[in-house]
């Protein structure tokens, strides 16, 4: 009984198909005046339901439309915000160097961090400017806030510079009220407390508070004097009777060094502290 219930099913669909293909025949075939009046009765009767259906669909697909957009531009605004902080915080650092190249006067080259010099060593970089731009080795390579390491090779467009963290740097250093002479070297390339300096060889009489600023002391004629190394954040070490070992927080840390200056002569004389000051003017004598 089934399966004649579904022939029947089937032939009856057969018949309403044919039914309708003639009246569409019949239809095509009516006059203007009579078609139109016709046609209208079926899409106010019998085509009203499908007319409104597809309404729907194509003002829910105009919806979707819009809601991707509205998602692309909350998408791009969040983009833009994320990086908003580090934009603004170069703009501040290219800020600072455009008001430290006034204030040299001469002497220096601005140059732009491409990448790191080797791919095993974090500790050195390249820099856009070489023997054609008047970059020599052991030039002093700084930013606005202080020394950023030294130039340990040039080639004729770029250089290679050793920042202050490598195992191999050292400067010349002294307080900046010129109590207390030393040499700075990084503290070591492991540990919570690698990207920090040591002040070594200070006697032990001299105490030297937190907080001091330390700077280059220009004894050995490679770095000049008064460009800012770091600050005293607390004593590494001792060897009793004899020497303290101070722990130095550095001025510059390598990783948001994306533009340097390179001093590449002698025209600033006397002390340079003053040119890193905000608002610094020239050169102490």
């Amino acid at each position: 009984m089934a399966l004649g219930a579904d022939r029947y099913t089937s032939r009856a669909d057969t018949l309403v198909f044919i039914g309708c293909l003639l009246l569409s025949i019949a239809a095509m075939g009516l006059p203007d005046r009579l078609r139109e009046p016709f046609a209208r009765a079926l899409r106010q009767s019998v085509l009203a339901p499908l007319l409104a259906l597809q309404q729907q669909t194509e003002r829910l697909s105009a919806s979707l439309e819009r809601y991707d957009a509205v998602v692309a531009q909350r998408d791009s605004a969040a983009l833009a915000a994320t990086f908003l902080t580090e934009l603004r915080s170069e703009n501040q650092r290219l800020r600072g160097l455009l008001g430290l190249g006034p204030r040299l006067g001469s002497g220096y080259v601005p140059a732009e961090v491409l990448h790191q010099a080797e791919p095993t060593n974090a500790l050195t970089f390249l820099i856009s400017a070489g023997r054609r731009q008047g970059v020599k080795p052991l030039a002093a390579v700084v930013r606005p806030e202080g020394l950023v390491g030294l130039v340990s090779s040039v080639d004729a467009q770029t250089s290679v510079v050793v920042t202050w963290a490598h195992p191999e740097f050292r400067a010349s250093a002294m307080a900046a009220d010129g109590s207390v002479y030393g040499i700075v070297a990084p503290h070591g390339t492991d540990g919570p407390r690698a990207w920090l300096l040591e002040l070594q060889g200070v006697a032990y009489r001299q105490l030297v508070p937190d907080g001091t600023v330390i700077l280059t002391s220009g004894l050995g004629g490679v770095l000049p004097r008064g460009i800012p190394i770091g600050t005293v954040v607390g004593v590494a070490g001792e060897a009793e009777g004899w020497e303290r070992t101070y722990l130095v927080r550095p001025a510059v840390h390598p990783a948001v060094a994306t533009h340097v200056m390179v001093l590449t002569g002698p025209p600033v004389k006397g002390d340079l502290r003053s040119l890193f000051e905000p608002g610094g003017g020239g050169p102490t004598p």
